[in-house]
């Protein structure tokens, strides 16, 4: 039960930028998409790899073990979720996302030392332990930067840097293992992490102390529902981090991402060796035929973002533009389990593409949502944080059943997929309906005002 609302930050999001205004957002967000680039391309490297790495070091791994050492890096990555969002609203983006890169970076580059099953657990248990500030701190700063009517774009180019990153790795990671061998791509993309890091600690800064922005940006954001302090109430910054466990809200949030997440999941681990030993691609077209459902959800979801932020700068109502994105792209999520019975590669490409294209869709939403329903500004990285963290529970379990069901199965995709759009319709029903309104979470009950 919550009763007296916190005020919300101006909703005008139909004003447009006047003229004249700084444009450094747009830099800030090529930066976060960067950032989440890299970091995709250095948790999707493992998945190219693993094959290969299995045939050249002769360990002969079971699926069920493939699944262990790609799910590793979720058990740390989850666990440092719901502490990695309330750290970056505590230190800020900057401190936050420089302290995620390098270190994820370093255990990166650092893997190929590997030599064993429980070697390269351990590897990617570190580096997920190193990305978990990622994207709570790309989601903080997007909310600072960018007004109400511009979120779901922003979101959407931050968010298709996973997907990018995951394409990227197929013709990187297969392009070094026709050149060299396997160990560079952890190594150079190692290094690119580090510089990246460095770059990002000497450019950003929130609006009000960034030199590139000028006063009428800066109003800008602030007059049309930027998430800065200008727009807090003072009553609503004093909810505590347990609090936010109190909204019906936040426990939708947290399970609707995970549905979301179980099903994209495959496309980040099992993708690679799907392509290769269900519908047997060689090296060349797992790097070409691969990139396409990724590629598809990328355009699909600036599209969307973009259509969706158009949407609100002329008057429609935030809460039903974030649901219909959320439900309707989580239930386009099921299209997976048809690409299980295509007779063609091609066909079930095409099912993949809409499975992954509507995932991404939906995936606007979500990640808008922090921002939404942060009951302060203070409050955004951690509500990113919590739902994250409940989504990568599947990060978890997902890599996990899918090398279970595919040794029950002897290697039949079927039951796995099956699974997975049961998940996608779960989720679809938690945004529809455990889910509230796309505002500003009420005061606590008895909070004075």
């Amino acid at each position: 039960m919550h009763t007296t609302a916190a005020s919300t930050p101006a909703r005008a999001g139909n004003q447009k930028a006047p003229s004249g205004a700084s444009r450094t957002r747009y830099i800030i967000l090529t930066l976060c998409f960067v950032g989440l680039v890299i970091n995709y391309l250095d948790r999707a490297n493992m998945s190219v790899a693993l094959p290969y790495i299995d045939a050249d070091l002769g360990l002969n791994l079971t699926n069920t073990q493939k699944g262990l050492i790609l799910g590793a890096f979720f058990w740390a990555y989850d666990g440092m979720m719901l502490i990695a969002g309330w750290f970056t609203d505590k230190v800020g983006s900057r401190r936050a996302f420089t302290i995620a890169a390098i270190w994820w970076s370093i255990f990166t580059a650092l893997t190929p030392l590997a030599r064993s099953f429980w070697g390269f657990f351990a590897f990617r248990f570190a580096l997920g332990a190193g990305e978990a500030p990622a994207y709570p701190a790309a989601t903080k700063a997007a909310s600072r930067w960018f007004p109400v009517g511009e979120r779901a774009f922003s979101t959407a180019v931050i968010d298709s840097g996973s997907r990018v990153g995951t394409v990227l790795s197929l013709p990187i990671v297969t392009s070094l293992l026709v050149v060299a061998t396997w160990h560079y791509s952890f190594i150079i993309l190692g290094v690119v992490g580090v510089v990246w890091a460095l770059v990002w600690y000497w450019y950003y800064r929130d609006p009000v102390d960034h030199p590139g922005a000028n006063d009428l940006e800066r109003q800008y954001i602030a007059d049309n529902g930027g998430r800065t302090e200008a727009n807090d109430d003072s009553e609503a910054t004093k909810i505590r981090w347990s609090q936010l466990f109190g909204y019906r809200t936040v426990w939708g949030m947290m399970l609707g991402f995970f549905c979301l997440n179980f099903v994209i999941y495959f496309f980040l681990t099992w993708f690679p060796d799907y392509l290769k030993n269900a519908r047997g691609l060689n090296l060349k077209e797992l790097g070409t035929l691969g990139m396409l459902p990724g590629l598809a959800a990328v355009v699909t979801a600036w599209i969307a973002g973009a259509y969706a932020d158009r949407l609100i700068r002329h008057g429609a109502n935030v809460t039903k533009v974030r649901k219909v994105v959320m439900v309707g792209g989580l239930l386009g999520g099921a299209a997976i389990l048809p690409a299980a019975f295509a007779s063609s590669i091609y066909l079930a490409l095409f099912f993949l593409a809409i499975s992954y294209s509507s995932l991404a869709i939906a995936a606007t939403g979500i990640w808008s949502l922090p921002a939404d329903v942060a009951p302060s500004s203070r409050h955004v990285a951690s509500i990113g944080g919590i739902q994250n963290f409940a989504s990568n529970i599947a990060g978890i379990i997902s890599p996990f059943m899918f090398g279970f069901l595919l040794d029950m199965f002897h290697g039949d995709y079927t039951p796995a997929f099956a699974l997975a759009a049961g998940f996608a319709v779960l989720g679809a029903f938690s945004y529809a309906f455990i889910v509230g309104k796309a505002e500003p979470l009420p005061l606590p009950a008895g909070t004075e005002h």
